[in-house]
């Protein structure tokens, strides 16, 4: 992930009171850490392992704030509006490679050998060992740095700002309520996973 320059050596921007919103996407979380399961945790934990640590912070209170006006999932990409300091919203993307078909099908192959795993994503549950399906599959289901690049129209120029961390922050939410967020970033639907694991298991 290609970082920008920030204005000084040590990344500072300086503080600014965003504009209040009324009907903005709200933090389930109002304190304490986000995503209650392993995988809305484990993908937090990318956002967090880039640091500075001040403009995560300030991503959690915009989160909480409802300073996110409206976010779109989809293939590869996710796409945001979030409301800051000043009167036009900002827009966040945050871009990741999706699995080639190939990728797909040795993950799927990988998966398929587990009953498990098709009853456990039909419960709308991610299993702890699919990260090792994917593994075996030689990709990631979870970002890395190499394979995820995030950007923001607001005039900070480090990477992540409060207003990526803040739809960061959210996904994971998302996630939590439906990790097959996760498997559509990658390029395949809930239906398209689920059918080919039940085609796999039926063979």
């Amino acid at each position: 992930m290609a970082r920008r320059k920030s204005y000084d050596y040590w990344g500072y921007f300086p503080k600014s009171t965003p504009i209040r919103v009324k009907d903005g996407i709200k933090a389930r979380s109002q304190r304490g850490e986000f995503g209650e399961h392993w995988w809305a945790q484990r993908w937090i934990a990318v956002l967090e392992s880039f640091g500075w640590d001040n403009r995560l912070q300030r991503g959690r209170a915009y989160a909480r704030q409802g300073q996110v006006l409206e976010i779109s999932v989809n293939p590869g990409r996710v796409t945001a509006r979030v409301q800051g300091s000043r009167r036009a919203p900002y827009t966040v993307r945050i871009e990741m490679k999706p699995l080639s078909d190939v990728q797909w099908e040795g993950a799927i192959d990988a998966m398929a050998q587990q009953a498990i795993f098709a009853a456990q994503l039909l419960a709308g549950e991610m299993p702890l060992e699919i990260e090792e399906a994917f593994r075996d599959a030689g990709v990631s289901l979870f970002p890395t740095s190499d394979d995820i690049a995030m950007s923001c129209s607001c005039p900070d120029w480090v990477v992540p700002c409060k207003h990526i961390a803040a739809v960061y922050y959210l996904l994971g939410e998302e996630f939590d309520r439906d990790p097959f967020l996760l498997f559509k970033l990658r390029g395949r639907t809930r239906e398209q996973v689920i059918a080919a694991l039940r085609t796999r298991r039926a063979a």
